[in-house]
């Protein structure tokens, strides 16, 4: 195996890996020309320890890409023991201010770049054209494909002016799907046309801004490739993507061990296609955290390029744009908790209240309120760890207050006894994404029977449901849109 051939396929290879300091495995790589890495929640749980590490992968290659799927709003890595101190982009859409948009993704970005982040897997370039996706949804700037191209276009300039690259996702689309690929193969089934005014706007915005890197999806476009997923498609990547686009940065998967292509394939079998399709960087996933994984992604590259399968030429192209991706930063800043004004001031002006007969300031909470909050799975995307909802801040500020939690297994007449128990209280259901849980809605329903007065807080995209007292939508679940929520709810 040749040196530099080895170089070049480590150098297009960004894996995982556990705990909170670089294992001597990682540094071993890196040293040998490993492209970079990318953190996950569990080797960030503060933002100090976060610098720690990347100053750590710097010393051993100070060129390695070092990345986190960090959007705001629902998605967020660096800050997942608490949640996000940004709204995400539903929140910002919802305002429809591309120059805030521009400024709150610069302060978020000064925040990663103190933590030594160089590549930041936002924005979500998706239009929400199908409300029933069960992963994209709030993650989107909107439904209007003109409004998200602005909006994504103004969060690559603020947070490339931070130092940190950017990355617009999902090429080319995944808004119009019904079906998360983190477990299938969604389908977007649109032609050329539609594609061209639709779908591809905010990609080509996000290109005339300068960004840094894109990441193609694992998403079928049958109009263009019936048989191969974006990732994995020289028609999309190659053709559609730097050809039809222009696009000259990095080509970034999204993690290779998703379902959507993973199933009865190996990842180094799919590192192979993907670059061979013109993919210039591999992201395994959060699940492989072993250099076993990594050696041998690396010797079915070179062993492709021997057999013929892959260009050699490729190879070294996709190996070469993998250090253009870093930015140079700013002047660092330190390391520490989020200073995030403007993140506090676009949460509060995303909210949307709508309670009939309430003076402005009048307090909707008071005493001792019941708050219920419906729990749903989250997709992977979003991460399990990550706190939400209203009641622990509520709880904080008024004290006494009834916290109360109902899952599918738990919408029966006996919890909503316990519920109702307090007629004397201010009732408040907390949802995310209600209108695409049946569960949800039949139990709304059913206990708004019973109080009409309760109110209702939806933290993820709003939808239709039946009629409450009075109603909030915070546009995200983010620790601002949480806090923006109780300050507007007890009229403080």
């Amino acid at each position: 195996m040749s040196e530099q051939l080895r170089r070049h396929a480590l150098a297009v290879i960004q894996p995982p890996f556990a705990g909170t300091a670089p294992p001597d495995w990682v540094r071993r790589q890196l040293a040998q020309g490993l492209g970079g890495v990318c953190l996950f929640a569990r080797n960030t749980p503060d933002p100090v320890t976060t610098a720690r590490l990347t100053a750590a992968l710097r010393a051993e290659a100070p060129h390695a890409v070092i990345a986190a799927d960090e959007e705001g709003g629902a998605v967020t890595r660096l800050e997942s023991v608490t949640g996000s101190s940004w709204p995400g982009n539903g929140a910002l859409g919802r305002i429809g201010d591309p120059a805030l948009t521009r400024a709150v993704a610069a302060e978020a970005g000064a925040f990663l770049a103190g933590a030594g982040i160089t590549l930041a897997y936002a924005p979500t370039a998706d239009i929400t054209s199908d409300p029933r996706n069960p992963v994209i949804g709030i993650r989107s700037f909107g439904t209007d494909a003109a409004d998200v191209a602005e909006h994504t276009a103004a969060y690559v300039t603020g947070l490339q002016s931070a130092g940190v690259a950017a990355c617009a996702k999902h090429f080319p689309g995944h808004g119009d799907t019904a079906l998360d690929s983190h477990h299938d193969l969604p389908v977007l089934r649109v032609d050329q046309d539609l594609l061209d005014r639709r779908e591809l706007l905010p990609f080509r915005a996000a290109i005339a801004a300068g960004v840094r890197t894109v990441m193609a999806g694992h998403l079928l476009l049958p109009a263009l490739d019936p048989d191969r997923p974006a990732s994995l498609s020289p028609t999309l990547i190659t053709g559609l993507l730097r050809e039809h686009l222009g696009f000259r940065g990095a080509v970034v998967t999204d993690a290779l061990e998703m379902g959507a292509v993973a199933r009865g394939r190996g990842l180094p079998e799919l590192a192979v296609r993907a670059v061979a399709a013109g993919a210039d960087l591999l992201c395994l996933g959060a699940r492989h955290t072993d250099e076993d994984t990594v050696l041998a992604v690396r010797d079915a590259l070179v062993a492709a390029v021997r057999d013929g399968r892959l260009g050699e030429e490729r190879l070294a192209e996709a190996a070469a744009r993998v250090p253009a991706v870093a930015l140079a930063p700013p002047a660092a800043g330190r390391p520490g908790a989020p200073d995030a004004p403007l993140g506090a001031d676009a949460a509060a002006r995303a909210l949307d209240l709508r309670a009939p007969g309430r003076a402005p300031g009048t307090p909707l909470l008071a005493g001792r309120p019941v708050v219920v909050t419906f729990d749903v799975p989250r997709s992977i995307a979003v991460g399990r760890r990550t706190p939400w909802g209203i009641a622990d801040l509520v709880a904080a500020r008024l004290p006494g207050t009834v916290a109360l939690t109902l899952d599918p297994d738990s919408c029966d007449d006996a919890h909503f006894d316990v519920i109702l128990a307090h007629p004397d209280r201010p009732l408040v259901l907390v949802v995310r994404d209600a209108a695409r849980h049946p569960w949800i809605a039949e139990a709304v329903a059913r206990l708004l029977a019973r109080r009409p007065d309760a109110g209702i807080v939806e933290m993820g995209l709003p939808g239709p449901g039946p009629e409450a007292g009075w109603r909030l939508d915070t546009y995200g679940p983010s620790l601002a849109s949480a806090r923006a929520a109780v300050d507007l709810l007890l009229g403080t």
